[in-house]
């Protein structure tokens, strides 16, 4: 289940990859065409200065607010 951090409501276009950075903003980079290089360009739409937690995915939303989610964690349980 999402939980949304910031209510930016950006507006999202085809061909743009949406989420959030490394500083806790909501960004965007152009998709790559086919036959085309992608260009690893970070464009910050909403400086949010989202405080990052290990164990969380953080994206942006279908509704372009910023949001995280709970990540599983892998492995088997320890047997007592």
């Amino acid at each position: 289940m999402a939980e949304v951090l910031c209510k930016c409501g950006i507006k999202r276009e085809p061909g743009y990859l949406y989420f959030v950075d490394k500083k806790g903003n909501a960004a965007r980079c152009k998709m790559a065409r086919k036959g085309q290089k992608s260009d690893k360009k970070q464009e910050v739409l909403h400086e949010c200065g989202i405080k990052r937690e290990s164990g969380y995915l953080y994206f942006i939303d279908k509704k372009g607010n910023c949001a995280r989610a709970k990540m599983a964690r892998g492995g088997k349980k320890k047997k007592r």
